[in-house]
């Protein structure tokens, strides 16, 4: 199994008492192709937001290749 390009660890952000992103763990290798699916208000803007390094995580970590 090849490396992941993106490795994603307990990645949290809250805003007050509203917990956007919570723990979310993630792996995504070369040549995969994912969807992020879910209802307004759970929190996939504030993820790809953090992925694309727009917001700050209150947790986590986020590494791109290594």
């Amino acid at each position: 199994m090849t490396e992941a390009i993106l490795e994603v660890r307990g990645l949290r952000k809250a805003f007050g008492a509203l917990a956007a992103t919570d723990g979310v763990d993630l792996d995504l290798r070369e040549g995969e192709t994912h969807a992020i699916i879910g209802p307004n208000g759970a929190g996939k803007t504030t993820l790809i937001s953090q992925l694309a390094g727009n917001l700050r995580p209150d947790a986590g970590s986020i590494r791109f290749a290594g």
